[in-house]
């Protein structure tokens, strides 16, 4: 059987599974809200020269020590690989602890909930799509994006060269999806793939190999590779060009912390939009990193990845605005299609789901 060599997640989760965190964290209750209290004032006490403030104060005073670091975590979507490329080039280059932070990159993968570890305070920071972050603010977990790295989100459609032209097509076809993904839901009501055999995607490409009028969910940084070292020529539709325009690998935390410390929110966000700016020229030097955390996913991938997300991340508004650079327009966008969808149940004002406040020169 064809496997993706990295193993790669079928991360387009599915809203039951979603719905399961959320309500296991719910159940938590009040021992959630006290654990994040206690989390938070732990934190503050550890780190008293953590703020610029203090800092500034400890180092013009003679008999001051070393500037204390901040200790946090972030949880990222799953193991090293180049869609985290600037994360692990703002720790391997120094650019977090030039920002007063002590920090640990946590991988996300099976059964790792970065929602659930960033809601309930055991992280500071985590990584994830922006219809996660509407969906856990609707179910009482009030995640804030605070910035984008991926202008367009690389999830997508892929199918055998040739056979499609457009997403109407997909009808009388095999298609391997996540069952419930917000995306395909999406695409089933717009382009009416009512006559479409939905299998579920299990991350082998065996079968879609096999048939040559299957289609299947991809990244487009991950899956074209594998078919091009297997030599299948194949082409695919991103699923923001399609019209679920959504923003990729959020870096976000919660209200709380980003009100109770937005001098360490503002030290993260800028340490690793400096990461993404180097990853961008140095990514052979950066891959070399990541492979130590994630041996299974070779050089070659990783070079293929880098090269392929780089119109993702630095074009578009990031072009004009700033990596990270996020437009209420397509949050808006976002949450009406949900709610169209019957996924989200009311509207809120988007800019409590996101700001760019945090960002390089805001």
């Amino acid at each position: 059987m064809i496997y993706r060599k990295s193993e790669r997640r079928s991360k387009l989760l599915s809203l039951s599974l979603l719905l399961i965190a959320v309500l296991a964290l719910a159940a938590c209750g009040a021992k959630n809200d006290a654990a994040s209290s206690e989390s938070a004032s732990s934190a503050g006490s550890s780190a008293p020269a953590s703020s610029p403030a203090a800092s500034s104060a400890a180092s013009e005073s003679p008999s001051a020590s070393p500037k204390e670091l901040t200790k946090v975590t972030q949880v990222t979507n799953w193991f090293a690989e180049p869609e985290h490329g600037g994360q692990y080039a703002a720790l391997a280059k120094g650019f977090y602890k030039d920002a007063g932070l002590d920090m640990t990159i946590q991988s996300g993968g099976p059964g790792v909930s970065s929602t659930q570890l960033v809601g309930s305070g055991k992280a500071e920071f985590g990584m994830g799509q922006a219809d996660e972050i509407l969906l856990a603010r609707q179910n009482g977990i009030p995640l804030v994006a605070i910035a984008a790295i991926f202008q367009k989100n690389p999830q997508g459609i892929m199918f055998h060269k040739g056979k499609i032209k457009n997403p109407s097509e997909l009808n009388g076809r095999k298609v391997y999806v996540s069952s419930g993904s917000t995306y395909w839901e999406f695409l089933k009501k717009t382009y009416k793939l009512d006559k479409v055999q939905e299998l579920k995607y299990t991350g082998s490409l065996a079968n879609f190999v096999a048939d040559p009028e299957a289609a299947t969910q991809i990244y487009i940084t991950s899956e074209p590779f594998t078919m091009q070292q297997e030599k299948v020529d194949v082409d695919y539709f991103l699923n923001y060009d399609l019209g679920y325009k959504q923003y990729g690998n959020i870096l976000y935390t919660t209200e709380d912390y980003l009100k109770n410390h937005p001098d360490i929110v503002k030290a993260y966000v800028e340490a690793s939009i400096k990461g993404w700016t180097y990853y961008k020229d140095n990514a052979e030097e950066i891959n070399k990193v990541m492979q130590e955390k994630n041996p299974d996913l070779k050089l070659e991938a990783m070079a293929f990845g880098a090269e392929a997300q780089k119109p993702l991340i630095y074009e578009g508004d990031a072009a004009a605005n700033g990596i990270g650079y996020m437009s209420a327009d397509i949050w808006s966008g976002l949450q009406k299609q949900l709610i169209d969808l019957g996924i989200l149940k009311s509207e809120e004002p988007v800019e409590k789901a996101f700001t760019n406040e945090f960002l390089p020169g805001k």
